[in-house]
């Protein structure tokens, strides 16, 4: 069951990378607060300095999230990506494009900011649409 629909114009730039201009959801919201590269196990930062490494981490923690609330990355219709460094954007690009396909991705932004909690490279946050 699709949850949302995707919305494209050609009257406005095309994504320039896995994510759509927007997306029309209904149904209940889930707001994932922003995660960063900490392992559930240990509570210690993954793949320190390695935004690759990091960017698997974020995901990975999301899945759990959206898991334990009975929805998955399919329901997932905005995130916000936040980086100490954007010179990285390709590198984290190139794995968030394996947890979202490009036709069906949701909405994003991405943006630089000049430090994050524990001094990681990334945090995401999401929004989710829940039946």
């Amino acid at each position: 069951m699709t949850h949302y629909q995707v919305i494209k114009t050609t009257k406005a730039p095309t994504p320039v990378g896995p994510y759509n201009q927007a997306i029309a959801a209904n149904g209940k919201f889930l707001f994932l607060a922003g995660q960063i590269a900490l392992s559930p196990e240990t509570g210690d930062i993954v793949g320190q300095g390695d935004i690759v490494l990091q960017t698997q981490q974020v995901m990975a923690n999301i899945k759990a999230i959206l898991t334990s609330a009975k929805v998955n990355l399919s329901n997932v219709v905005k995130t916000t990506v936040f980086m100490s460094d954007l010179s990285e954007f390709n590198s984290m690009n190139q794995i968030y494009a394996q947890y979202f396909d490009e036709l069906t991705a949701p909405a994003r932004s991405c943006v630089e900011v000049s430090r994050l909690p524990k001094d990681v490279l990334i945090e995401i946050e999401c929004i989710a649409v829940i039946d």
